[in-house]
């Protein structure tokens, strides 16, 4: 089986979609698509958020029917009324935002929907701690899911899908929760999964991953098949150029240098010898009005749980815990609502767990938001209110949805995020936390939402970024820390930083 495989392989696919199409309430998310996957191939779907890759996958994944259009499996005609209907053809998927049952221990996640009739918990837990291992997977069959972070809930996703024995295996956005070694390791297992003849589709943003992992590419672009070729034949301005229809910038460039050594600044926020939630263990580092402050950083080295414990969302110790101060006065929170009333917000990174109402629309999300804060709280509702604020915010960071009363699970995850951020922004803060910012978002949305940010900054609110893509610190940041084993062990000014130099003391 060759890498490079040409688009007009003579062999024949074991999986079609012919004339595809998806349609709600008269809008298509899919219009007239073909697609097909051929036996130990790896064929990535790339293309901005809203373009129909998901739709696409939960298609194959018989997670929404198709309303045109049709599915062949091994030159047969196909239709799948639920994702266990496909796996027991062979077909899994594995979801961008995890799908495990947060109660349950990371054994009985592997194990759900293949149980025996009769369990042994030990056996349970001894299967489990095999499979993880020979997948290079470092995580306690044991602990609850809802001990795990965002990176091992998707190992346990990938885990999951490989012990169903699946031969086709769909991947949306594996990688967006890993660190750069733990993404090594995904990128080692889908090549041990395509020498053993299994086929692989993936979706992601990184559109070197595209262009490193896979045999072949397809792009769309608003529901349609733009092109589809060899991997070896693109590079990434032909998939950005295929992808939005123009040439474009990423939204990575260097921002330019404002802030001057000795220029008297706001101190907002300042932490000092914090320790709590487990990886914080001696975090000290200061925010200032009208600036983004990068933070860097492998996942486990503390950077999400000390942002979480500024926004009350977790708790430092109580004893000998630290200090942390908002323009010089001394804060302890106990929960997410004092912290918003003092003008803090926290963007989080899992925004499906913690983000949204996914059967609400944008403008009751955005509404909701509102309400949270001491201007919004009242007993009565008004839905006038509720269209003007939620209509408002959606212009305001370019919302795009199928219609006005598409709920959330049925937006992208670029527009998905945009909800998120406007429900946050609603609260009119002074110091914004955005933990992974561009997790799961496309080309084209990036440099909007790197827009957003700079532009509150340039109001004058004070910004913190944590966020595991380098360029993405490197461009958007006027101070860059870098956090190791929850402390800050560095900090760089623009104009020193480098992606080695933080790796570097991020690892080290």
């Amino acid at each position: 089986m060759t890498r490079a495989r040409e688009a007009d392989s003579a062999t024949r696919p074991i999986l079609e979609l012919i004339g595809a199409t998806k349609s709600y309430q008269g809008a298509h998310a899919l219009s007239q698509v073909d697609f097909d996957l051929a036996a130990g191939e790896v064929h990535a779907l790339v293309g901005e958020n809203g373009a129909g890759k998901s739709t696409l996958c939960k298609a194959l994944a018989g997670a929404i029917p198709l309303s045109a259009g049709e599915m062949r499996l091994d030159g047969r005609p196909v239709a799948f009324a639920s994702p266990g209907e496909a796996l027991a053809h062979g077909i899994a998927m594995v979801y961008q935002e995890t799908s495990l049952v947060a109660g349950m221990s990371v054994a009985q996640n592997l194990e759900l929907g293949r149980e025996r009739f009769f369990n042994s918990l030990r056996q349970l837990n001894v299967r489990a701690q095999q499979t993880l291992q020979s997948l290079n997977f470092d995580i306690d069959p044991t602990l609850p899911v809802a001990l795990l972070g965002a990176a091992q809930r998707q190992m346990v996703e990938i885990a999951r899908a490989v012990v169903a024995d699946a031969r086709i295996i769909i991947f949306d956005e594996p990688t967006a929760s890993l660190s750069p070694e733990e993404t090594q390791t995904f990128f080692d297992l889908v090549r041990r999964l395509r020498r053993k003849g299994l086929s692989i589709v993936f979706i992601s943003h990184a559109l070197e991953e595209a262009l490193t992992l896979a045999d072949r590419i397809t792009v769309l672009r608003d529901g349609q098949k733009v092109v589809c070729d060899a991997a070896r034949r693109f590079d990434r301005d032909r998939l950005v150029r295929a992808m939005v229809g123009r040439d474009q910038d990423a939204g990575t460039a260097r921002r330019p240098a404002r802030i001057r050594a000795g220029e008297p600044r706001e101190k907002v926020l300042e932490v000092e010898n914090v320790v709590g939630a487990n990886l914080v263990q001696n975090m000290s580092f200061s925010v200032y009005a009208g600036e983004v402050t990068g933070m860097a950083g492998l996942v486990g080295s503390g950077r999400t749980e000390i942002a979480q414990i500024i926004a009350g969302v977790q708790k430092r110790r109580v004893l000998y815990g630290g200090m942390i101060y908002l323009r010089g006065r001394p804060v302890r929170y106990r929960v997410p609502r004092q912290a918003i009333n003092d003008g803090i917000v926290y963007v989080t990174e899992d925004r499906k767990v913690n983000g949204f109402f996914e059967t609400m629309n944008a403008a009751d999300n955005i509404y909701l938001g509102w309400l949270a804060t001491r201007l919004g709280r009242r007993a009565l509702i008004s839905p006038a209110e509720r269209r003007r604020i939620g209509a408002e915010w959606a212009g305001r960071v370019n919302i795009r949805a199928l219609s006005e009363d598409a709920t959330i699970n049925e937006m992208s995850g670029g527009n998905q995020q945009k909800v998120v951020i406007a429900k946050s922004l609603v609260q009119k803060p002074r110091l914004v936390i955005f933990d992974e910012p561009t997790k799961g978002v496309d080309v084209g949305t990036i440099p909007q939402i790197h827009g957003l940010i700079r532009e509150l900054a340039d109001s004058g609110v004070a910004v913190l970024v944590i966020s595991s893509y380098l360029p993405e610190i490197l461009a958007l940041s006027d101070r860059i820390l870098v956090a190791q084993q929850g402390r800050i062990a560095e900090e760089f000014s623009p104009e020193d930083a480098t992606e080695e130099k933080i790796m570097f003391a991020a690892v080290h």
